[in-house]
């Protein structure tokens, strides 16, 4: 068993979305006494409509998940505590390399984008991110999700006027670059050695991630000495910040870092 966990969490955005994804997420933590920090990727540093307004954006379109990865290890290194790790999606196997290089207390993924030995190549999975990745156009340009492959994908099962809300708080371009690196090694995580807690939670109407990839993610862990759980909660779509049972969410994750302590 681990000794006492930090009061301190990064918390790591996926694609698609502004880190203003997890500002009740950040209140709702501070209020239980954690220190938290959602920082934005490299050239997001800006409200989504802004970031909107600038795609294509050629900043944002040379992020890659190496830079990435480096980007999140230097600025947690530079803290002045090990935080634990939540991260959503893409944000998601951020963290599971962050773990594979010991950086990270622990960690807890949501809905995360699986590694490429787990089944980045299933079919269901590789059409959902198709038009993502953006082959055969530039890939010095971003790609933007519209409004219907959102609806259909990430806020599916709540209403219009909710998903078009959410669309316009929350969507941003991506880079096609990012996209494609989650079909190539770098996205590959050592599943066979030992690494800090990890919590894997999946929700069972996403249509993007399904929550089949993710209970795969999290069997193929080998290392049974080191601490490795798995949740899936049900009538959650990948949108899990605004789904109004998030804080069924939230607190599940507080009771599991309490019970590895």
């Amino acid at each position: 068993m681990m000794k006492t966990l930090p009061k301190s969490i990064v918390f790591i955005t996926g694609t698609f979305l502004g880190n203003n994804c997890w500002d009740d997420w950040m209140a709702y933590y501070e209020s239980k006494g954690y220190q938290c920090l959602a920082p934005a990727w490299p050239h997001k540093d800006a409200d989504p409509e802004e970031l909107r307004n600038r795609h294509p954006d050629a900043a944002i379109a040379s992020n890659r998940l190496a830079g990435l990865i480096d980007y999140f290890a230097a600025m947690i290194n530079d803290l002045h505590v090990e935080p634990i790790l939540i991260g959503h999606s893409y944000g998601g196997l951020i963290v599971q390399k962050l773990l594979e290089r010991g950086i990270g207390a622990a960690g807890v993924v949501i809905h995360s984008f699986p590694p490429l030995e787990v089944g980045a190549f299933k079919f269901s999975f590789l059409k959902a991110w198709w038009q993502a990745m953006g082959l055969f156009t530039s890939t010095r340009k971003t790609y933007m999700i519209s409004f219907e492959k959102w609806s259909y994908t990430i806020a599916n099962g709540m209403s219009c006027d909710e998903q078009r809300n959410l669309y316009y708080k929350y969507a941003i371009p991506e880079s096609k670059l990012v996209i494609r690196d989650g079909y190539r090694n770098i996205a590959r995580v050592d599943l066979t050695s030992p690494h800090a807690p990890l919590l894997l939670i999946s929700g069972s109407q996403d249509k993007i991630i399904r929550s089949s990839l993710n209970y795969d993610n999290y069997s193929k862990y080998e290392i049974k000495s080191s601490i490795t759980d798995y949740r899936e909660f049900k009538g959650r779509n990948h949108l899990v910040f605004d789904h109004p049972a998030w804080k069924e969410n939230a607190d599940f994750i507080l009771y599991w870092l309490e019970g590895i302590k």
